[in-house]
């Protein structure tokens, strides 16, 4: 049994809490809202983010970083890609070198344009990704939370690391597989938010499933360029960081980033999506990324860019795809 800190209370947090108390380690939650505190406490469940999920007395939780942290043989960074940086310098002293560290957001961060296991790196300020990894792949709190059999992948740069984490994580609903393409793992995850908005507005226009199928294959040769190019392995993006997580992202009714581009579609500003929304669709920030990716590392990426101007220049959804439609013809090669 290990003692485990997972930082962020969210759904997927609060899920992946439930997983470790299940494979019976000692489970403690830090959240920054004092209030959502009480609420857990008193409710027993996290009604906000994953109601009707029971959570055992024996998880604790507390808005109190360290003392969260007390202790903690491994931390789980389970907060939103643009607050990673924060929590991460927040928790820097209280967190020993040996500490194990597991990212599970999906994100590429503004501005510095890094990965998630990158911004931990520094803020922690440790060896390139010494002892981190990312968990990973097509995996929703809602249907985790309820044991329904899920797949993800633990990447990090030596197996070591990704062994250990599979192990704390693996049970007979979670299975998880190990990949040292880091750079790829994070990347497939994070590309395919951006990809499942555009899946969100085809749905919204009300086009069909031949829309959809062209969207996926052209949207993860896209991840796959730019994954190579920034030192990926091409496999990695049609494993479950990629191909996996683009499918799931791209049809459920739980994806967030799937519902934006429906409520563009439907002529909403994206403003107000984003403030009606409980939960946080990464794919919004991942966009602005990915753009200045494609940009400085002369990617193209078609349908990344024209994400980019809807949400951000107010270009009419049906017009992009049309641009979309009417690019130069090209023969297919696969990847490319």
């Amino acid at each position: 049994m290990k003692r485990v800190t997972v930082l962020g209370g969210g759904s997927w947090g609060t899920t992946l809490a439930l997983v470790l108390h299940d494979n019976g380690h000692h489970v403690v939650i830090w959240e920054f809202d004092s209030k959502q505190v009480e609420a857990v406490r008193n409710d027993g469940e996290n009604r906000k983010f994953l109601p009707d999920v029971p959570l055992p007395p024996s998880i604790e939780i507390t808005n109190d970083l360290s003392v969260s942290l007390d202790g903690a043989e491994t931390v789980v960074f389970a907060v939103p890609s643009h607050v990673i940086r924060l929590v991460a310098g927040d928790a820097a002293a209280m967190i020993p070198d040996g500490t194990h560290v597991v990212n599970v957001a999906k994100g590429i961060e503004n501005k510095t344009l890094m990965r998630m296991s990158e911004v931990l790196a520094h803020e922690l300020n440790r060896p390139e990704a010494a002892r981190i990894s990312s968990l990973v792949g097509p995996s929703h709190a809602e249907e985790v939370s309820r044991k329904l059999p899920t797949t993800v992948v633990a990447g990090a740069l030596d197996e070591t690391t990704a062994v250990f984490t599979r192990d704390l994580f693996m049970t007979e609903y979670l299975r998880v597989y190990t990949n040292t393409d880091l750079i790829g793992v994070e990347l497939g995850v994070s590309l395919k938010n951006v990809i499942a908005i555009a899946a969100g507005i085809c749905d919204g226009l009300g086009y069909g499933d031949n829309t959809k199928g062209a969207l996926l294959t052209r949207g993860l040769a896209e991840m796959t360029r730019l994954g190579v190019t920034m030192g990926g392995r091409p496999e990695t993006f049609a494993g479950l960081s990629g191909m996996g997580d683009l499918i799931t992202t791209c049809i459920s009714k739980h994806s967030r980033n799937r519902h934006v581009g429906e409520a563009i579609a439907d002529g909403r500003a994206l403003d107000e999506i984003l403030d009606s929304m409980v939960m946080v669709a990464e794919g919004v920030r991942t966009t602005r990324s990915v753009a200045e990716l494609s940009e400085k590392l002369s990617v193209e990426m078609p349908i990344c860019e024209q994400m980019n101007l809807v949400l951000f220049e107010g270009k009419p959804p049906r017009e992009a795809i049309a641009n979309l439609m009417l690019r130069d013809p090209r023969p297919e090669h696969v990847g490319t």
